[in-house]
This record gives structure tokens, sequence and C-alpha cells, in this order.
């Protein structure tokens, strides 16, 4: 059996199914994604999700879905599954789905009267292209396939709905046809590896009720284009491929490409291979960019998740010179001493305190990695100087430094930490002024710069920075930690003192560069473990608070005032459990492992075979949020890294 495998009694029941997701993604930032039944229950669900470079960069589905139907003595059993307005299921062909399992690829494996037909799909890495193989494993008479597809072309943020502007025309393709429905947008040729009959008989297909949409308090029906359909003879034993792509393929290479294709996957044997699939869909590369998307399927890139992500998506399976491609990308973003927030092509403002810091952490790692610091330096020096040098003179939202050497930042009205949810204007957890991991994050980036400076032997740098190296310990101590209360205030505002219990603190333990000494490092993951640490991360706040949140669902307000009040993030047990192996080492080892292998169970509650972005901070810890993260699955990766690193005594 398969590492990831369903059972039919699983698959048929959808309080089950359908609430397992699959994401595929390419180097290129297109994807497919449905439900492992393949009934779509989201708006950016669709089998062909790719950038459109000609209408806004970002992703639009052009292929929603694919029905298929098996015929048989003039008997015809549709394989595909709706859902439409008012709840009504149709067709309903998830009672024919015997098998589900991923290994390469995701199979599914259908069963009708006498017939077995297994259906295998693989999403290619450098082109836009989704080719799915049929095999006719068995057949007691003469069977054909008919494929009818649904399209959509429209932003995966919005809806499509019927309309006299869709062209519905179409143009031969061998092997097929191609077509689009709104000018702007690249063609879609859908062709197939054996001859078949095409037959045109657009008609619009209407209400398709999307559940998590309306779970979410989003629009949730949409109208979809059935164009026409394919059908064709398929033989006991015989294999027939269907590609729906952005370019041409001549029907012959469409076996050749999938064979190919095949070969350079990843069996996704185990939990760590899985982890390394998934980290390998977060990578893209168009042309001289090398970006990392924040979560999929509806985030972008973001500069805080790629620095805070980079290290365990790359640098965990030996990526190297991915890891520095990032680098180099991200740095062509910077302005003054801030990175943008969001993407690359759109609004690039600059709110996020914290990300030129993970900058440093990041480069930290790779340095570390590499082993060459002196390279480090000459490479990044201008870089690392401009972002220090920003912050201690002044940038943007009041980011400052405060006489005593910390990092002040934030203005009525803004978030400009990592919790940084809004709610009807107003930011949910403000944390103006001096904040713990900011601060943390402030002077490890020092310490690094200084680590690399004395290697190059840069005086006129130690001079400058030294002395407010020095004085940064003292001034952390006096402004965060308790002693009665025994852990770290959240933020410092002047004469107020934030001493809600949130994870914030754990980056003063787990930088290679602390400002506090082992025995209150101690204290500080005492107090996390014994009130924020479960079995899929750290809580955002403790449930003692009167604020505290269990369940982050509901409409967008509500999940958003929930998402920093309690959810439970992932992506935080990476520096949980870095700064707890540096103070136990081996002997902390078992404990550590008992909570990273609570993790296997990811695998099949979400995003089959990653990890989603958040779980709720109540048990059983239900999955929210996209359905694969990049912090998630890279500080996981991490963790195993570490795990490993501290059994070698390394």
């Amino acid at each position: 059996m398969s590492y990831i495998n369903f059972d039919k009694n699983q698959l048929v029941n959808l309080e089950y199914s359908l609430h397992r997701e699959l994401i595929r993604s390419n180097r290129g930032g297109s994807y497919a994604s449905s439900t492992i039944i393949n009934c779509n229950t989201r708006k950016y669900h669709g089998m062909l999700v790719t950038p459109q470079p000609g209408i806004d960069y970002e992703n639009h589905v052009l292929l929603s879905s694919l029905d298929e139907t098996v015929i048989q003595q003039d008997a015809e059993f549709n394989l595909g599954i709706h859902k439409f307005k008012g709840g009504a299921y149709n067709p309903k062909g998830h009672k024919y789905i015997r098998d589900f399992s991923v290994k390469e690829v995701p199979k599914l494996q259908y069963r009708v009267g006498g017939v077995i037909l297994s259906k295998e799909m693989i999403f290619t890495s450098r082109e836009d292209r989704m080719i799915i193989r049929y095999t006719l494993e068995q057949a007691n008479s003469p069977t054909k396939l008919r494929l009818r597809p649904f399209l959509a072309f429209r932003n995966v943020h919005q809806l499509s709905k019927e309309n006299i502007f869709a062209d519905k025309k179409y143009e031969k393709a061998e092997g097929g046809i191609r077509m689009k429905l709104y000018h702007g947008y690249t063609d879609l040729y859908m062709q197939i590896s054996k001859n078949s009959e095409y037959v045109h008989a657009p008609d619009w297909y209407y209400n398709f009720e999307y559940q998590e949409e309306m779970d979410r308090g989003y629009e949730y029906l949409e109208d979809l284009l059935m164009p026409g359909f394919f059908e064709f003879d398929i033989n006991p034993g015989e294999s027939i491929f269907f590609s729906a792509g952005t370019s041409a393929i001549a029907p012959l290479r469409i076996k050749r490409v999938y064979s190919a294709e095949l070969k350079q996957r990843i069996p996704r044997d185990s939990f760590e291979t899985c982890l390394i699939n998934a980290a390998q869909q977060f990578i893209v590369k168009r042309g001289l960019k090398t970006t990392i998307i924040a979560g999929f399927p509806w985030l972008g890139s973001q500069g805080r998740d790629t620095f805070s992500s980079l290290p365990g998506l790359t640098l965990s399976s030996g990526e190297v010179k991915t890891c520095k491609a990032v680098i180099d990308t991200m740095l062509k973003t910077l302005e003054g001493p801030m990175f943008p927030v969001n993407g690359f092509d759109g609004n690039l403002h600059n709110s996020s305190v914290d990300t030129p810091l993970w900058f440093f952490w990041t480069l930290q790692q790779y340095a570390y990695k590499t082993n060459d610091l002196a390279t480090s330096w000459k490479e990044y020096r201008r870089y690392i100087k401009q972002i220090l040098d920003g912050f201690r003179e002044g940038a943007v939202f009041t980011v400052h430094m405060e006489p005593n050497g910390l990092l002040y930042a934030g203005m009525p009205g803004m978030a400009l930490t990592w919790m940084n949810a809004v709610v009807f204007g107003k930011p949910v957890t403000p944390r103006t002024g001096l904040a713990v991991e900011v601060n943390a994050l402030w002077y490890n980036a020092i310490m690094f710069a200084l680590e690399l400076a004395t290697i190059a032997g840069d005086t006129k740098f130690i001079a400058r920075w030294q002395e407010i190296a020095g004085m940064i310990p003292d001034s952390f101590l006096k402004t965060f930690w308790n002693e009665e209360k025994g852990y770290l205030a959240d933020y410092v505002d002047g004469e107020y003192i934030d001493w809600s219990v949130r994870p914030n603190m754990v980056f003063a333990t787990s930088l290679p560069y602390s400002p506090i000494c082992e025995e209150i490092r101690k204290k500080v993951l005492s107090k996390i473990k014994q009130e924020l640490l479960t079995i899929r991360g750290l809580r955002t706040l403790t449930p003692v608070s009167a604020a505290y949140k269990g369940s982050c669902s509901g409409d967008q307000s509500q999940r958003d005032q929930a998402y920093h009040q309690g959810t439970v993030w992932p992506g935080l047990f990476g520096h949980f459990a870095d700064g707890y192996l540096r103070i136990h080492g081996k002997s902390g080892l078992s404990f550590i492992k008992s909570y990273y292998e609570e993790f296997y169970q990811t695998m099949t509650e979400h995003g089959v075979g990653t990890i989603s972005e958040i779980f709720d901070g109540d048990p059983p810890h239900t999955p929210r949020g996209a359905i694969s993260q990049a912090w998630s699955v890279a500080e996981i990766l991490r963790v195993h890294g570490l795990i490993e690193q501290y059994e070698r005594g390394e």
C-alpha cells in the first residue's frame, strides 16, 4: 500500500473526502488543485490554473474540471461529481471510486460493473500543462470514454458568470482543439494522444456551489462553459493521455512527456519525502527571478514568508543555489531598509518591520551552510549596511533605533509585525512600540553582521556597531523580562507593557545570537511549553487570556479576529524546537521528536501530502487556512534536520 492512500469507504463519504485537497504546482507558478475525488469546493480549484501576464500577472482558472463518462453497450456512467445550488450533487461519480493513492503522482481507480478504469494526473514542471493518463485495467465488453471539459477563464479570486462576451468558437489543433474565451488570455489547448471525435456543443452550466467559499463568507456560485466533448474507444490494458496546456503539443509526445516527468518525481513514500515534494512546489522560477509562493492556493509571493521559510525549503534538502537565487531576487526589491510585503508585479508597499531582519537570519543560515562567511560579507555588505543604517537613522512608519539600542516600530492604525490581521480597518494586534521578536531579530542581525565584518576585517563597520550590540542585552532584559512572571513581555510602548503570553518570545531562544542568558531562555521555553505548545505548533495566545479564540472559522472578519488570538501556527514549532535543543541538546531529542512525529497525521488531514497554514487552538486542532503553507512545511523540514544534527552529535 502507498504511504498516502484512501479506501472506498473514506472516498464515498463526502463529509470526509471533500475536506481532503490536492495541490500540484510547477516552477512557473501555475497549479492544479481540487479535492481527492475531483469535486471542486473552492473558487481556487481547477485543473489548469496559470498566471496571465496579458491581463494582471495573477493566477487564472482556465480549465475548471473534466468529467469522464464510461460508455458500454449504450449505457453511460458519469464519473464526475459537482455540487450545485441548494446542495444537490450531480452527477454522483464518487460512488464508483474504489481507491485513491499517491506515490509519484495521484491515482484514482473507478469500478463500473465489469470496468476498472484508473486515472493518473501529472502537472508538468516546466510547461503550464496538466496530463492525465487513463488506463482501462479491465472490461468485459467494448468500451468508450467521453471527456467533457468545463471552462472558467477568470481570476482565481473571482467567479465566472454566463455572459455574451465569451468566445464559444474553437479551432482545430492536432489531436484536439484550441479555445480562448476572452481577449488577453493565453490559448487553452486540449489534446488527446489517440484519435478521437470532438463534438462542439457549447452550453453554460449554472450555479456550481463551492462549499468552502460559502463557509468562509464569500460569493460561492459559479457558471461554467462546457464547449463540447471528446469521445474515443479504449481497450483493456490500453493507456490514453489527455493534455490541457497553454501551448500545443504533438499527440505522440504526450506520453513521452508524461513518462519523462514521472521519472523526475520523488516518490511520496514517507513523511519526509512528502515534505520535500511539498517544499519544491513553493519555488517559482520566471526568467531571472526565483521567488517563493507563501501558500496555496490563494497566497502569492510575500517578503516575510519568503525569508522565514527559505532555509527550510531549500537548505534542508541541499538546494543551496536556489536559496541564493531567491535572496538575490528579493534584494532587487529592497527600498531603503525595507522589503515589499506582497508580490513583485503588483503593490510593493513596505510595511513589515521584521522582513528585513528575517533577511539576516536567512543569509545567516545560508552562510553557515556554505561555511563561507567572508564571501557573504563581500557580496551582501552593501545591503547589510543599508538595512542596519536605515533602521538606526529612522525609516517609514516611525521605525527607528531608541537611545538604548532597541528598535521601535509602529504608529496608530498600523500593524507592522507578523501579527498583522486587520478587521474593519483596525489592527487586531497593533503591537506598536518595542516588539519582543523584532528586537530579538534586531540583535541577531547586528551580531551576525559584526561576525561577518570581523572575518573581513571591516574595522569601520565594527566601530560603528559594536557599542550598540554591547548595550542591547541589558536593554532587552530591562524592557521585556520580569522575574516574578517568568517570561518576556510581548511588546512595550512607553509606560505600557503588554504581558500577553504569546509565542513571539520564542525567537529570543532560537536565534543564533540571543540577547538573554540560558537560565532565562529555559524559563521562557517552560512558559511556552506550559501554555502555548500543541501537537500542531504554538498557539498565538494563551487559552488563559479572555481574548483567546479557540477556532479560526466563520467569515473573514471572524477569522481575522482569531488569526493571532489563539490559532496554532506550525511554523512556530521550528523555533521552539531550535530553542529547546540549544539548551537541552541530546537529552531533549525524545521530547522534540514526539511532537515532530505528531505531524505525520497532517499528510492526510487537509492538504494531502503537505501541511496547512494554521490549526484551531482548541483540540482536535482542525486544519484551517491555506492547504499548503511554505512556512509550515519549511519549519517542520528544518526540525527534521535539527533532529538529525543532534543525533549525530553536531
